[in-house]
């Protein structure tokens, strides 16, 4: 398994849904960047379900740094953070541990590892390693914020319901409502939030599940940043980003709607606004030949429903390779929209610091 991301800095993930515990090592980050643990553990209460809307599996996410924090700051040595899972049922799986889960990853994961992986609760694969990646985002979302970077994701959309997108030319706005939605267990810009929740309760009342799609923005990321070709700013973060499980698109600024603009329309002209460079528009989502140009950077991911529901499905038992009825027990979100969010801030708040420290040197972060 690949399970490491990030060239300077670089994060690995360990651990399985019913296993022991979830570890995430975030190694090269600078000495000298503080970290607060209340900061990491405000993170990870986002990411955790909450309500009806969410899965009945409730973990306290307990953490441990067990390496390179000291005294409330980074040390230089790897930052190693450990989350015991404590709410495990994995009884529910096994009646069903042999019938493939469709749009899961059961089949893939027995061709690839020949009946050795972890099966219960989806194992390495399940959606619970991303605490991992919360509970480092925060450490790397700290060291952004102190260089005036910040990182947030809302829900753009939800089971055909809309939010409003955010504001791509002004900074300041911009900057509220990174902050405002950061803080919401249940990102919007707007009051869709009933509207969106019953969407999602009407599906898992018939059970089954919804998508939808998050919106990020990155405010104060200096132009300069990411490389032309194989390592370019998209192309890292699409890789991140589609690294999750459930997220099935990307697009950044525009995305898709530029295939029916013509190029007077898709183009971002420049002009200089106190000193600084800018861009009439953002269509381009803060990124010109794969490097940043200082405007926000933007982009839309594409969360599939939750491929658990509780209607039968047609499906085959991995053993006999016969033809076989499922119906999914077990905690499952009927959307997995809401918690997705922090958890791509997260991600790509460790790119960036990557990508930062690529770009001016690991001492950048200090």
């Amino acid at each position: 398994m690949k399970n490491s991301i990030g060239t300077s800095v670089i994060l690995t993930l360990a651990g399985e849904s019913h296993g022991e515990m979830i570890c995430a090592v975030l190694d090269g980050l600078a000495p000298g960047i503080p970290v607060s643990e209340e900061a990491i553990a405000a993170r990870l209460s986002l990411r955790r379900p909450s309500g009806a809307t969410d899965t009945a599996r409730r973990e306290p996410d307990r953490f441990s740094i067990v390496s390179g924090v000291f005294q409330g700051c980074t040390t230089g040595a790897p930052v190693c953070i450990l989350i015991p899972n404590e709410n495990v049922r994995s009884a529910d799986y096994e009646r069903t541990r042999t019938l493939a889960r469709p749009s899961h990853a059961d089949y893939v994961a027995r061709v690839r590892y020949g009946g050795f992986e972890d099966w219960r609760g989806g194992g390495h694969f399940s959606g619970r390693i991303t605490a991992g990646i919360v509970a480092a985002g925060a450490i790397a979302a700290q060291a952004l914020k102190r260089k005036g970077i910040t990182v947030g994701t809302h829900i753009l959309a939800c089971a055909g319901v809309r939010d409003a997108a955010f504001d791509d030319l002004d900074p300041c706005v911009l900057q509220e409502q990174i902050e405002a939605v950061s803080a919401m267990d249940f990102p919007v810009l707007t009051d869709c939030r009933a509207g969106m929740e019953a969407r999602i309760l009407e599906a898992k009342a018939d059970g089954d599940s919804v998508g939808g799609i998050v919106q990020t923005a990155v405010c104060g990321l200096p132009a300069g940043v990411g490389e032309p070709w194989f390592s370019s700013l998209e192309g890292v973060i699409a890789n991140a980003v589609l690294s999750i499980g459930g997220i099935k698109g990307i697009e950044f600024g525009a995305g898709f709607g530029l295939a029916g603009m013509r190029g007077s329309e898709a183009n971002d002209a420049f002009f200089v606004q106190d000193g600084e460079v800018r861009t009439r528009t953002n269509r381009n989502g803060g990124i010109n030949g794969g490097i940043s140009n200082g405007m926000p950077l933007i982009f839309n991911s594409v969360v599939k429903p939750t491929p658990s529901i509780s209607k039968p499905q047609e499906t085959i038992d991995l053993d006999s390779l016969e033809p076989a009825t499922l119906q999914v027990a077990g905690r499952h979100d009927p959307a997995i929209v809401r918690r997705v969010c922090v958890v791509v801030s997260s991600l790509v708040a460790i790119v960036l610091c990557d990508q930062l420290s690529l770009r001016f040197g690991t001492d950048y972060l200090k």
